[in-house]
Formats: structure tokens, sequence, C-alpha cells
């Protein structure tokens, strides 16, 4: 199980990329990111990192093993849905230039998160 909330984890940290509603034709934060999720509580694990996809706006995770979802406003801000098996996560924070922070949070951890433009 451990390593199963590890796994969720990341995919949290792809949805701790919160998306706000805009639409964004060739979005100025379109690219690859790579987010590191962090939490306070060791049962959760002690973080992991995820590398996500922005395209036009649309948030997407580069893993089979994780489903992303949202969507960046042209302000930055973001708002992400994340997915492995039967495990769900949601996110938000602000993307700005090549960095960005946030939270996240699932059924049964919560945390932050940091991005970096790749």
């Amino acid at each position: 199980m451990n390593g199963f909330r590890k796994g969720l984890f990341a995919t949290i940290i792809a949805i701790a990329f919160p998306l706000a509603q805009a639409d964004a034709a060739g979005s100025a934060f379109d690219g690859t990111w790579n987010v590191r999720i962090s939490s306070s509580s060791e049962t959760c694990g002690n973080g992991s990192t995820v590398a996500i996809g922005i395209s036009n706006g649309q948030i997407a995770s580069s893993s089979a093993a994780v489903t992303a979802s949202g969507r960046v406003a042209d302000a930055g801000g973001i708002s992400v849905s994340l997915s492995t098996g039967i495990k769900h996560a949601v996110g938000s924070g602000r993307l700005s230039g090549t960095s960005g922070s946030g939270t996240w949070r699932g059924a049964m951890c919560s945390g932050t998160w940091t991005a970096e433009r790749m």
C-alpha cells in the first residue's frame, strides 16, 4: 500500500498543477514541467517527482500510470486532477515564468508541490 500511496502522491503532484478556467491558445506555460510532490505525513511517502505536459493551457501527464487533467489560466493559476487506479487527488496553485508552486489533497494525504519548466 505504501508504494501505491507514493504513486498516488506523484499523481497528485501532477494534479497539483492547478488549472484555472481560461482558454489559452498557445499558452505561455505550454511545455514540459517537472513537478515535485511533497507531503508532511510519513505514511504518504517522502515525495515524488512527475513530468507533466501543458499544451494550449490543457494539462496531461506523460505517464501511462497516471491520468492528469486540468487547465492553466493565462495569468498562471492552475487546477488539476490526478488519478491512478481508484486513487484520486486534486491540486491548485500558480505558475510564473519557469517555476510554480501550490497545494494538493487526496482522500488520505495532502501536501505541497513545486514545479520547474524543463
